[in-house]
Formats: structure tokens, sequence, C-alpha cells
């Protein structure tokens, strides 16, 4: 019957049948054909030869990576990574006697890095070999990459926020019932090729607090070429290896109240336990900077008030800052427990440079061996004491894949810096917290609670 109907359709429409014919035809054909290239990109998906194989490509929306030589540092030390290499990429024009102009792409690597990712071009030239900068590259020592990080930068060309750069070296400690900050600042160009600099140094024990300082400026070129390494009148920092030795023989920063504060500390970096350096930007050429060189280290050292006798023995904190900071304020705080280290996070900057309300913030999670996770959808909300604008509580959340973290941060105590961190802007808050930590990071649960710091404003 189906032969007949096919027959008598041949037979009153001959065109139209043909031409159905050949679009089943081919549609037979093609259906053939993808089952045959899949089945052989099955069988070779499952070569031993591809087992756990694949390329990464790391970019960042902004322009370079900026921490590209922490980054490698981290991918190489991974054991499931067998190889990987920095790549950069470069504009060039050839211009001919002639003045015909050819353009070319240009791109820059390691060469024994490129050769073990099989790179075709590099294996053909036996003449390209790793230069003493490459061989820092392909396996950087955690000194030179802590170095690195807390280099200082010369201040950008912006001539309508030059006035408010400051860069500085940020130390916290935690030692039984006593707390500390500690503040080694470079400000923004005097003349003569000098610049403002100043070191803070605030202790804080049963819920007193005492502020010792020394301003003075420094040689530019000095501080490019030696930071981290610096001498501010009174106190220096000097990174030895891995260990932060900071020495110090400052007066009382309250006029009239006589007092002094002698002696050193040491704060010890943990290979791994960073978070790398990352630049916010805006309009007008504003910028932003935030390092980690230490999350978390062990405290060494004493110091004594008046002489009083202060042990600093416990765990230590230091971080990088780096901007333009007219009209900025920010949202910060730091704890650690057993091994892991959390912070969080969000700049504010001016309305002129960016929106405020679109700014993300940060939360990060490091483990022993380096970051576990981290998200950027993060809020942070503020709740005041009754009858004050000083923060009683606050509460932080961060969600991302494979991340899910609560942070509920009771304050204790606030030391209020009038006038901003720089003293030229609303009211800046150092607090001492109880951190309770919930939440899962990284496939594993997180539950506990532990002392941290925090930081806020108040107009």
């Amino acid at each position: 019957m189906i032969l007949t109907m096919a027959w008598k359709s041949l037979l009153a429409h001959p065109i139209r049948t043909v031409v159905l014919g050949v679009g089943f035809g081919l549609g037979v054909s093609v259906m053939a054909t993808l089952l045959g290239v899949g089945e052989v990109v099955l069988e070779q998906a499952r070569s031993p030869k591809l087992a756990g194989g694949g390329d990464l490509l790391v970019t960042s929306l902004a322009g370079p990576v900026t921490s590209a030589r922490y980054v490698l540092s981290r991918v190489m030390g991974d054991p499931g990574v067998t190889a990987a290499s920095p790549r950069r990429r470069a504009d060039l024009f050839l211009v001919r006697p002639d003045g015909h102009v050819v353009p070319l792409v240009a791109h820059g690597g390691i060469p024994s890095l490129e050769r073990r990712i099989g790179d075709p071009e590099t294996a053909a030239v036996a003449a390209w070999v790793d230069t003493p900068a490459d061989a820092a590259w392909a396996k950087p020592e955690p000194a030179d990459l802590l170095r690195a990080m807390d280099r200082f930068r010369a201040v950008p060309d912006a001539p309508a926020r030059v006035a408010s750069w400051a860069e500085w070296l940020y130390f916290k400690g935690r030692s039984g019932d006593a707390q500390f900050y500690m503040t080694f600042l470079a400000g923004p160009r005097l003349a003569g090729g000098r610049r403002v600099a100043g070191v803070r140094f605030q202790l804080e024990r049963n819920g007193v607090t005492e502020s010792f300082g020394a301003s003075t400026s420094l040689d530019e070129g000095d501080l490019l070429r030696g930071a981290p390494d610096l001498t501010i009148a009174g106190a220096s920092v000097r990174l030895e290896g891995l260990r932060y030795h900071v020495t110090m023989d400052l007066p009382r920063l309250e006029r009239g109240v006589a007092g002094r504060v002698t002696g050193d500390f040491v704060v010890e970096a943990v290979p791994g336990r960073s978070l790398p350096p990352i630049e916010l930007r805006g309009a007008g050429g504003w910028v932003s900077g935030y390092t980690v060189p230490v999350m978390s280290g062990a405290l060494t050292g004493a110091v004594a008030v008046n002489g009083t006798r202060v042990a600093l023995t416990g765990t230590g904190y230091h971080d990088h800052n780096w901007g333009f900071w007219q009209g900025v304020s920010w949202r910060w705080g730091q704890v650690q427990h057993e091994g892991l280290s959390f912070v969080y996070g969000r700049v504010i900057p001016p309305p002129d440079a960016a929106d405020p309300e679109r700014m993300p913030g940060f939360l990060v999670a490091l483990g022993p061996d380096g970051p576990i996770g981290y998200a950027t959808r993060v809020r942070i909300e503020e709740t005041d004491e009754p009858g004050t604008d000083h923060p009683r509580r606050i509460v932080v959340t961060g969600r991302a894949r494979d991340f899910d973290l609560s942070m509920d941060i009771a304050v204790e105590s606030v030391i209020v810096n009038k006038g901003g961190a720089l003293s030229a802007g609303p009211d800046f808050l150092q607090m001492r917290a109880e951190y309770t930590v919930t939440g899962r990071v990284g496939g594993q649960d997180v539950s506990f609670t532990a002392p941290g710091a925090a930081e806020t404003f108040r107009e």
C-alpha cells in the first residue's frame, strides 16, 4: 500500500516528490555523519593521553592581571597542574623605509614554560632560553613574592586628585587582652621630590587606648626603591625573608600628655596565605588598591609603654593600601581560626569616580595552602548602638558557587579617629569584635567563634 501511494504521488507531483526524497536522504546522511564523529570524539576523550588534560586561560576584565606572578606561583604549586605559563600580548607597527606601516601582533612568554605547554614556535628555536627574570617568574621565591606585593607606587598622573594620594603598610596584632594597630604611611608629594610620611602605633588595653607616633618626609626615589623596608621618624620595618621586623621609639601623640613606647615585634608570613593585589579604577584617574601579604601569621615581641612591659605574642596580620582617598570610605573586617582566615571589605568611592551603589564587596577565605573560596555578592549590614553612632553588630553574608558564608560580628570596643583615617573626612572607627562564622566554603562546613577586628566610618 505504501509503495502504491508513493507511486501515485510521484506521477501526480514529480518535482515535489523528488525534492522531498533528496531532503530525506540528506538528513539521514548528516545524522549518520554526526553519529560517526561523536563516536570518534568519545573514543578520543577516553584516551589515556587526554585524561585530566585541558587548557586554562586566566585574564582580567580590567586589563593585565596585576597579580599574575602570585597566581602563577599558586597554580604551579597545584599537583594537578603539569604546566602553566604567563603570556603578554602587544600591538606593534613595522614602518618600512617607504613609509608603509604594517600592523603586527606580538606575544611574549617564558620559553621553558611555553615549551612545557606544547607551544610549537618556541620548540623550534633553540636560542630562546630563559633569562634570570624569566626564572624568577617560573619559580618565584615566597620572599620575593612578598616584596613584590609590598612595593610602593609612584603617584599616578591625576592632577585633580593628586593631593589625596596615600599608601601605607598596616599591621595588627592581638595578644591576650591587648590589641595594637600600626601604620607606616607615605602621602602626597612635597617640593624637591619628597613625600609626606608618618607612623602611628595604637595600643588598646583594658578598654583604654594610647596612641604614639611621629611625622617627617621621605625622598620619593628612596621610598620606591626600598619599600617595604621603611624608616619613618623613630620607627622602622624590615622584611627579612618571610619575617616583618618592626622596631619603634615613639612619643605619645596627645598634646600635653607625657609618654613613650619602645620595643619591637615580628610578624611571620606563611607562603600561600596571602591575598594578591587588587585594584579598583574609576573616572578621572581614581584608583584604590589593596593586598594582604600576611593574612594570619605568628606574632612575637614586646613593647614598653612608659616603662611597663607589654608582651606581644599571638596572631598577627599585615595588609597594604594605596590610592586617592578624598571622599573615600570603606567597610572592612578580618578574623582567623584554626588554619582558616577570612577578610571582607567594600570600598565606597567618591561619586565623581564611580557609583557607590554599584561597587562590589568581597569576602575571601584562605586555608593553610592558599585561597579556598571567595564571593563578590556580599552584604554588609551595620546596626548602631542605641544613642550612639557606633556599630554594636555587623552582619556580613557572601554567596557564590560553592561558597555560602555568614559572619555575625559583635562589637566589643571602638577606637574613634576624628576626621577620618587620614584626618580629612568622616570619623574612622577601628573595632575590636567577636566573630561567629557559619556556612560552607570550598566543600567544607565552617562553624566557629573567634576574636577579630573591623573598620567603618561615621559622619
